[in-house]
C-alpha cells in the first residue's frame, strides 16, 4: 500500500465489574435476538414513589429541648460553682472532716524530794460518730437503743443518757463524748464487743463508737495528803485544793486535730491538720511525804481513840516558813470519790474556824513584854475568882490564890493570870484592847495565810471597838475571835523565828514543758516582836513542858529542848451555833533554843477519855515532832533550859 491504512482504535466500553471469586462464569447473550416483551404489548404500571417528610421540624425541637437542659444544668453549675459555692464547701467539710480536741497532759504534783503525789496514767475518751447509729445507716430504728444498753454498764453511766447523746437534736452531728478518762480495761471491753459483732450477720450497732488516747490522775499514795491535792473531776479540771488553785498550769493547753474520714474513719492520704496540745507544768510541794505520813497517821489514830469528829496537825519549817505537812482526819481516797465522804472533803486545817483557846495566849504575852509591861518574873496574884464587867472569871481547875510569875500564869495557863496582865497594856481598859488588837494582828489574825488556798478562811477578828464586855477578857485568853490551824501554827513559827512571821508557803516551784524549774517567789516577812521578846517567850514556853507544874509534860522528848503550849476551848458547834464540846490542841516548836519545826495539833470535839489539849494532843505533838527531827536530821542542841521560876513565895 502507497497510502499506509490507519489501524482503528478500540473504543473502550465500561468496565465490568469483577465477578466474585466461585461465580458461574457469564452467559454470552444471544446475538441479534430481540428482547421479548410481557404478553398483551403493554408496560406494567409504575409504583407510587414513596415521598418522606422534611426532618427540620424534628431537628429544630430536639435541639431546642437539648438546649433548655443545658441551660438548666448551666445555671445549677454556676449557682454550686459561684453563687452558693461557699456555703455547699461548708457542708461539704462538715459532713467529711472531723475534729477532735487533743487533751494536754496534766502536770505530775511532787513532794519536795520528787516523791510523786499525783500523776497522769494512760486513758481513753470514749466518743461516737452519731451519724453512723442513723436507721440509714444500721438498718435498724433502734441503733442508739441497742448501743446504749451495752455501753451503760461498761460505763457506769445512765443508759438514757447515752441514747441522747447517740442521737442528738443536731442530726448533722458528727462527734460526741460518751465518756471521759476511761481506763485501758473499760476501751478493752468495748473492742470485744465490737470486734463479736464482727463475726455475726446482724448489724453492728457498736461500729461508730471510738477512743480518744486522754489521760486519767491517780493518787498513788491514796488518802495521804488529799486534802491539800484535792481531787480532778470528771472534765479534767481541778475540782479542790492544788488540784484546783493551780488548776491552769496543771492543765496545760489543748491541742486540736482536724482529718477527713469515711464511716467513721480517718482517709490517710485526704490529709489533716493539728495543733499539738501542751503539756502542763509539773508542780513541787513544800511537803515532806514521810512527815506528812507520820503526821496523818498520828492524829488519825487520836482522832479514832478519842471518838472525836475531826482533827488536824500542820508540821512548819520555823524559818522558811515552808509547810512540811499538812494532815486531816478523817481524811478521804481521791481516786474513788463515790466512796468519800463529803463533809471530808476539803482541807479542814485551813477552812475550819474555831477559838484557838490558851494556845494564843502566847500572843498575849508577847505584847506584854514587847511593851515592858512586866517580865516574865513579874508577880501575879491569881485569885480563886476574878469579876470584870458583866461575868465572874475562873481558871479550868478550882484552885485557892495562886502566887505565880508571869511565867507561871503562862506555864499553869492561867486564865485570870492573863487577864490581869493584859489590862496592863494600857492605862485604860479601851487603850489595852487597841494594843492588844495590833499585835493580834501583826500575828496574822483575822487575816489570809498569804497561801491563796482554795476555801480558806480568815477567820474572825473584830476591831477593838467592837469588842464586847466579855470580850475584851476572853480574847487574850483564846476566846472571843476564831482562827484555823494553820494560823496557830504560824504564830509560834514567828515566834520561834525571832519574832519575824514568814508567809507560810505550800508550793516550791513549778517545772514546765521545757524542763525549766521556776521557783515560787519569796514570802513576805514581817516583823512582829523584837528577837529578845521571842526569846524570852520562848523561854517561858518551855516551862510549860519542863516543869512539873506545866501543863504540858506529855510532849517532853528525851535529848531535846520543847517548848509548848496548851489549849482547851469551848467549842461553838457549827451546826447549832451555840458551845458544845471543846477544842483541844498543843503547839510548840523545837529544839527550843535553835528552832527548827514547829507542830501544832488541834482535835474537835473528843468525846472518850479525857478533852484536856496537853492530855489528847501533847502525844500527838511528841510523835510527829520527833519523827520531823529524825527525818530533817536535827541534833539536839545540848544546851540546858533556863529553868524560869513558875511561882514565889508571898
Amino acid at each position: 500500500m502507497s497510502d499506509r491504512e490507519t489501524p482503528r482504535r478500540r473504543v473502550p466500553g465500561p468496565a465490568r465489574p469483577p465477578r466474585p471469586r466461585g461465580a458461574a462464569p457469564r452467559r454470552p447473550a444471544p446475538q441479534g435476538r430481540p428482547v421479548r416483551r410481557p404478553s398483551g404489548g403493554r408496560r406494567p404500571p409504575a409504583k407510587p414513589a414513596l415521598r418522606l417528610g422534611s426532618p427540620r421540624p424534628r431537628l429544630r425541637l430536639v435541639g431546642l429541648a437539648l438546649a433548655l437542659v443545658l441551660t438548666a444544668f448551666t445555671v445549677r453549675l454556676l449557682q454550686v460553682q459561684a453563687v452558693d459555692a461557699s456555703t455547699y464547701s461548708a457542708k461539704a467539710e462538715q459532713n467529711r472532716y472531723v475534729a477532735h480536741i487533743l487533751t494536754a497532759e496534766r502536770g505530775g504534783i511532787t513532794d519536795r524530794n520528787g516523791v510523786a503525789l499525783a500523776v497522769s496514767e494512760d486513758a481513753y475518751d470514749i466518743t461516737a460518730d452519731p451519724m453512723m447509729f442513723n436507721s440509714e445507716q444500721l438498718k435498724i430504728p433502734d441503733g442508739p437503743e441497742q448501743a446504749a444498753a451495752l455501753l451503760a454498764p461498761i460505763l457506769g453511766q445512765d443508759q438514757e443518757a447515752l441514747v441522747k447523746k447517740l442521737r442528738p437534736a443536731n442530726k448533722q452531728s458528727r462527734y460526741a463524748r460518751l465518756a471521759s478518762r476511761q481506763t485501758p480495761q473499760v476501751w478493752k471491753q468495748i473492742k470485744d464487743l465490737k470486734a463479736a459483732f464482727v463475726k455475726k450477720v446482724t448489724p453492728n450497732v457498736l461500729a461508730g463508737v471510738f477512743a480518744d488516747p486522754s489521760s486519767q490522775r491517780v493518787y498513788p499514795n491514796k488518802e495521804l495528803a488529799a486534802g491539800i491535792l484535792g481531787w480532778v473531776n470528771s472534765e479534767g479540771r481541778g475540782g479542790g485544793g492544788v488540784e484546783q488553785q493551780l488548776d491552769k498550769q496543771l492543765s496545760g493547753k489543748d491541742g486540736k486535730i482536724r482529718y477527713a474520714q469515711s464511716g467513721g474513719r480517718e482517709v490517710p492520704t485526704a490529709g489533716s491538720t493539728e495543733t499539738p496540745a501542751v503539756p502542763g507544768s509539773d508542780v513541787e510541794l513544800t511537803i515532806d511525804r514521810d512527815i506528812q505520813w507520820a503526821a496523818q497517821n498520828a492524829i488519825s489514830e487520836q482522832v479514832r481513840k478519842s471518838k472525836a469528829d475531826r482533827g488536824y496537825v500542820v508540821v512548819q519549817d520555823t524559818a522558811t516558813g515552808q509547810i512540811l505537812a499538812m494532815a486531816n482526819s478523817p481524811g478521804f481516797d481521791p481516786n474513788d470519790l463515790s466512796k468519800a465522804d463529803s463533809a471530808a472533803m476539803g482541807n479542814p486545817a485551813l477552812q475550819d474556824a474555831y477559838e484557838p483557846g490558851s494556845t494564843a495566849k502566847v500572843m498575849s504575852m508577847a505584847a506584854v513584854l514587847e511593851e515592858n509591861a512586866a517580865t516574865p518574873l513579874t508577880h501575879v496574884v491569881v485569885p480563886n475568882r476574878l469579876h470584870r464587867g458583866d461575868r465572874l472569871f475562873q481558871d479550868d481547875v478550882d484552885h485557892a490564890t495562886w502566887y505565880l510569875t508571869l511565867n507561871g500564869v503562862l506555864a499553869k495557863s492561867s486564865n485570870i493570870g492573863t487577864i490581869l496582865a493584859t489590862g496592863q497594856l494600857g492605862k485604860t481598859q479601851r487603850a489595852a484592847n487597841d494594843t492588844l488588837y495590833s499585835y493580834l494582828r501583826q500575828f496574822g489574825i483575822g487575816r489570809y495565810t498569804g497561801l491563796g488556798f482554795p476555801g480558806e478562811t480568815p477567820g474572825i477578828l473584830a476591831p477593838a471597838a467592837k469588842w464586847s464586855t466579855s470580850q475584851q477578857y476572853t480574847i487574850p485568853f483564846g476566846q472571843g475571835f476564831s482562827i484555823n490551824a494553820m494560823q496557830a501554827a504560824s504564830v509560834y513559827s514567828t515566834i520561834a523565828n525571832g519574832g519575824v512571821r514568814v508567809a507560810p508557803t505550800l508550793v516550791r516551784g513549778t517545772k514546765g514543758a521545757d524542763g525549766r524549774f521556776a521557783p515560787a517567789p519569796r514570802p513576805k516577812k514581817t516583823r512582829v516582836v523584837s528577837e529578845k521578846t521571842a526569846r524570852t517567850v520562848a523561854q517561858m514556853l518551855e516551862s510549860v513542858v519542863d516543869d512539873e507544874q506545866g501543863t504540858g509534860v506529855k510532849a517532853r522528848i528525851p535529848g531535846y529542848r520543847v517548848a509548848g503550849k496548851t489549849g482547851t476551848a469551848n467549842r461553838v458547834d457549827p451546826a447549832t451555833g451555840r458551845y458544845h464540846g471543846y477544842t483541844s490542841s498543843f503547839a510548840g516548836f523545837a529544839p527550843a533554843d535553835k528552832p527548827r519545826v514547829t507542830v501544832y495539833c488541834a482535835i474537835q470535839n473528843a468525846t472518850s477519855g479525857s478533852y484536856f489539849g496537853g492530855q489528847i494532843c501533847g502525844p500527838v505533838y511528841k510523835q510527829v515532832m520527833e519523827f520531823a527531827l529524825k527525818t530533817l536530821q536535827v541534833p539536839p542542841t545540848g544546851a540546858k533550859a533556863a529553868a524560869l521560876p513558875v511561882s514565889y513565895q508571898p
